[in-house]
Parts: structure tokens; sequence; C-alpha cells
């Protein structure tokens, strides 16, 4: 429930409010008798300790309503306490049919259209728009010669000093009674609408579909994140917009219809930024009065079927290079730089070697570096050198039917150089230097034009010093050599493959989730041994194991200790400079893990107080 502020300007009508609460105990927070200069800032005060509701009177009630957003509820003078001043004023004249005049605010006032006939008087009103033109209006009533003037404490003294009868506007608990009443009205709804609006809030947030709400003109009043996604642009951009305006395919007769008559939903196909979309309208129908609609769309999944190239019967075989520099993430200066430099090797024949970590861009980039070579209409095939014994590499390289001869005026990519063995290191040198492969019988081809490239997880020099790499071939290869950054010296990349990887995950499940700036700033920082490999398989875990839309730092802290409990632990010793980690600290962790990141339950469970427990994840760096 709220809290309920009285605000009044005496102190009688203080009293009377606690006669009130003592027959019934009304939610009343705060009473107080302020001065009328200092209406707005007694309000404010009252709304910074809690007050949800003001009741006052008069131009106290006229200043608070205009100058702060809080509902305020009016004490009105009730019929029968208007009927007793005017049978007081009766008194004190001792007149036949006075004319009486009434001097304040409407809003202070019932209804008095029959007191002349009903009193037998004459009734005049001087009613101020304005707070500053109630004096003015008091001082008509006496200019009008009334005979008596009821009003607050201005009229009163506009009337002494023209030697004027008066009587103060004073109330009965009547209007008071009324007053909370009303407040108490005012409570419960706001409570109603309160939750109403949490449980719609909580639909929309948590809605894996993009839903846009419209009142009964087809106007968009409100949207949720996933719509924002769909349409590219935050939902500022769309408020107080006619919905046809922002979906095209909305102007017709059916939207017209559901909007003017609440006929059924229907349903129809739109797109938007190149994105299929289902989407449904249903009208919002309030006892028989259509009061807007509810406008959801839902991602349509994308087919699976490749679309025709003109290299058709190429790459139906594999002989043929899909990837192309544009393709190639490069939002960082170091990738820009390799980039920079596989363009202009592009432009030679020579053996390029392509170095880099597992799941960095590197048969991409030989692709790359094949469509915007001279070879670019041949053939491009790619042959990993792992996993294979010495024959079997030299039947998938140097063979028959091997990729030497499959990619004859086209590019040739092993993969993987340091696996290659002795020999076929000897054939590759063979084939660069003299452009011939000798096969089985010893017999010789000669004449292979074909531009060789090698991808390789270290430098080629280390390989070379560590004997696993013939001095021949080293030289042959290390004349252009491409080295790939990985992922965590290029934080810019990570960042816009991470909000990739999520969005695609979220798009492919028709789900909705967003990083906290925490859960955001520890996936940058984590090493990502596997790179883009890695990445990608983490976030389609996450997505699909998440449980509310927002992802936080306990939630992304927890899944990669589940996923790479080794290397979290490396990390910490690599950190802290540690042989082995403290018996202490793994304990710290694994509590706030099993806790999902509740330190006082983790504290607890411990056996420790708030102080220690922060003072010991300090200590091993665990924040």
């Amino acid at each position: 429930m709220g809290k309920i502020a009285l605000l009044v300007s005496r102190e009688e009508m203080l009293y009377q409010a606690h006669n009130i609460l003592q027959e019934k105990n009304y939610n009343i927070h705060e009473m107080k008798v302020i001065k009328t200069q200092n209406s707005v800032s007694e309000a404010r005060q009252s709304i910074a300790g809690g007050a949800t509701i003001i009741i006052a009177r008069g131009l106290q009630a006229s200043l608070i309503k205009q100058y702060t957003d809080i509902p305020v509820v009016e004490i009105v003078i009730t019929a029968q306490e208007m009927a007793l001043l005017v049978r007081k004023a009766k008194q004190i004249l001792k007149k036949e049919t006075p004319v009486i005049g009434v001097a304040g605010f409407q809003n202070m006032f019932c209804d008095m259209t029959y007191f002349d006939e009903i009193y037998d008087i004459e009734l005049r009103t001087y009613f101020a728009e304005k707070g500053d033109r109630l004096e003015e209006m008091a001082k008509q009533a006496v200019k009008d010669q009334v005979d008596l003037l009821i009003g607050g404490d201005t009229a009163v003294e506009i009337a002494a000093e023209a030697s004027i009868a008066s009587l103060f506007l004073s109330n009965t608990e009547d209007s008071l009674k009324n007053a909370f009443s009303m407040a108490e009205r005012v409570d419960y709804a706001m409570e109603v609408e309160k939750r109403n609006a949490a449980q719609i809030e909580t639909l929309l947030d948590y809605s894996f579909n993009g839903v846009a709400r419209l009142d009964s003109r087809g106007i968009i009043v409100d949207m949720n994140a996933v719509m924002e996604d769909i349409l590219g642009n935050g939902k500022n951009l769309f408020m107080h917009r006619p919905a046809y305006e922002v979906f095209p395919e909305l102007k017709g007769e059916p939207f017209h219809q559901v909007l003017e008559y609440g006929s059924e939903s229907y349903s129809l196909f739109m797109q938007i930024n190149r994105v299929s979309l289902f989407a449904i309208v249903a009208p919002v129908v309030m006892e028989g009065k259509v009061e807007g609609a509810i406008l959801t769309c839902h991602r349509m999944k994308k087919g699976g079927l490749k679309k025709e190239t003109s290299r058709g019967k190429k790459e139906s075989k594999g002989f043929v290079a899909l990837g192309a520099f544009e393709d190639i993430l490069q939002e960082s200066v170091a990738m820009q730089e390799c980039v920079r430099l596989s363009k202009l090797y592009a432009l030679s024949e020579k053996p390029l070697s392509i170095t880099g970590e597992p799941g960095t861009e590197k048969r991409l980039l030989a692709q790359s570096i094949h469509n915007a070579g001279i070879n670019k209409d041949g053939p491009f095939a790619a042959v990993s050198c792992e996993g294979l014994d010495e024959a079997a590499q030299y039947e998938a390289i140097f063979g028959n039917k091997g990729a030497v001869i499959h990619t004859a005026g086209g590019s040739l990519l092993l993969e993987e150089i340091e696996s290659l063995t002795r020999a076929n290191q000897h054939r590759l040198c063979q084939l660069i230097r003299y452009k011939s492969i000798s096969g089985a019988d010893f017999t010789m081809q000669q004449g292979i034009r074909v531009r060789v490239m090698v991808t390789s997880r270290l430098s080629l020099s280390e390989y070379k010093e560590r004997g696993i790499l013939i001095e021949e071939l080293f030289y042959l290869l290390t004349g252009l050599t491409v080295t790939i950054p990985p992922l965590r010296e290029r934080k810019e990349d990570l960042k816009q493959r991470l909000n990739d990887c999520i969005r695609g995950c979220c798009e492919h499940y028709s789900r909705y989730h967003v990083l906290t700036k925490g859960a955001e700033g520890l996936l940058l920082d984590y090493s990502w041994s596997g790179n883009l490999y890695q990445l990608e398989n983490f976030c389609e875990r996450m997505i699909l194991t998440a449980n509310k839309r927002s992802l936080d730092e306990s939630f992304v802290k927890r899944l990669l200790e589940e996923l790479y409990p080794d290397k979290c632990h490396k990390d910490m010793e690599e950190e802290q400079g540690w042989s082995e980690i403290p018996e202490e600290a793994i304990r710290i962790q694994d509590a706030m893990v099993r806790f999902g990141g509740n330190r006082e339950a983790a504290a607890k469970e411990l056996g420790m107080s708030k102080t220690t427990f922060w003072r010991k994840r300090k200590k091993y760096h665990l924040d």
C-alpha cells in the first residue's frame, strides 16, 4: 500500500483528522499544518519522505497539483457543511433573502445550484481560476455589496476591511472522511495499476517475440526490446507514430477492422530490414469498446538451402574458395593490419604461410587471398596434414587423385604444416621449387603451377628450431608470412563477434537475452584459447541454458567454470603467480559458484563473517 499525506491550512482540521482516525484506521502516513506560500515545498518534502498521495484543500491543493506529479485528493465542502454555514449566515444577518457571497476555488465546493430556492437566499459565487486572482474575486464580492462573504483567510480579511460580515469556510469531519475514503480508493487503484503494469512489463521483457502496444487510433505507445532489435533502432524513434508508418503491411482494411470493431485477430507476413516475420494483430477490448491492439512479430527461421552460384560445378566438387576479405572480422587495428598485408600478398604467386592459434580465421584468410589473387578463377582446396600418416598424406596431397592435381592453376592450402612428414616436406619443396611432383613409381610430373599456402599454430621458426620443419622448406615458406592475432588481443573484434554470436543464437532460437555490463566485461577479459570456435560454442550453450532475459556476471562465471574448469584455475594461478592454487581460494570460489554469486550465503556456508569473506576474496582476487 502507498503512503497518504494530509496537508491542511488550519490546526482544527488536524484535530478533526485525529478524531476520524480513532474511529477508522485510514492509512495516513503524515499530517501537517502548512502555509499556503510553502505548499509546493512542503509537498515535495512529503514526497521525498515516501508519500504517494496528498490530501489538501483549495489553493494549496491547486498549487500542489500544478507543480508536482503526485495524485492530489481535494477536500471538498459537503452539501451538509455548506448548509450549516448558510444557516449561520442567515442567523447573523436576520434578513429576508440575504445576498450571500462565496469566494474561493471551485474545487473546494459541492454543487450549490438549488441553494437559492432551498434556503431562500441569493447565493453569488466568486470562483478564482488561479491563486493570484483570489483577492480580486473577494474584492469583487465586496464591490457587489453582498451582505455576507463566506471564504478562506483572504476573503475574510478583505470583508473585514470593508466592514462586511463574513464566515470562515470551515468544514466538519464529513469532508475529511470523504477525502480519506477517496484517497484510499485512489491508492487501491494505483496498486492495481502497478501490479498490472509489472505483469505487462514482465510479459514484454521476457517474451521471445517482438511486441508493440497500440492505442485505439493505431498509434504505437510502447514496444519491447525484441521489437526494437527487429526494427534496428531504439523505441523512441517509433513512439507516437501510426503503426502503418513503421509496419507498411498493416495498412489496409483488416487492420482497420481490428481497431474499429474489435474484429478477431489476423496474421500476416512482413519483412523488416531483410528479416522475414510472422505477425499477429489482436484487439484489446474492454466492455465492448476497443481500447487498442497488440502486435506481435516472430522471426521466421532461415532455410538451410544454399543459393546457386556461378561456380556451381566447382562448388559441388569442393574446389571453390567461398571466403572474402569483407567476411573477416576486422574492427581492431591488429586485424586491419593483418588483412592489409594479406591483400598485398594476394598479388604474388609465391608460397605463403599463415600462423594463428586454433579457432582463428586461418582458412577464411587463405580463401580470401585466393579470391583476391591472380589465380582466383582457378580451383582451391584445403588439406589437413594432422592425423594422417605418411602414406595417407602422400595420397591426399601428391597422389594421382591428390589435391595438387586438382588445384593446378589455383591454390592449395596445407593446414597444420607442422604435421607433414619429412619425406612429404621434401616433396613439397620440389613442388614449390621445380613445379613438379614424383609418383610412387618414380615417374615425374612437371609444369604443375599451383600456389601453396600453409597454416601453423606456432611460427615456422619455432618448428625449424625443434627440428620439426626442414630448413629448405622453412626458407621457401617464410618469404610471405601472416600472423593472425588471437581474439584476446583484438578486443574490438571480440566484442563484435560476441554480440553477433548472441544475436545469431537468439534469432535462431527465437529468444531474447542481453548481457549485463559485468558479464560482458568478464567475457571480454577471458583468454579464449580456442578463439572463434570456443566463443561460438560458448554462446550457443549460454543462450540455450539461460533461464532469464538478463545474463549477469555470476551466470557467465559459473558457465565458464563448468565448461573450462582447468582453464579457469590456470588463469587464477597465472594471475596470482602461485605454483599451486591455495585450497582456501578454491573453497571460496566453489562456494560462490554453488550459491550463484550470493556472497552472504557463501560466507555463511564457509563459517566466515561478511567482512572476513570480503577480505579473503580481495586477497585471492576473486572479485
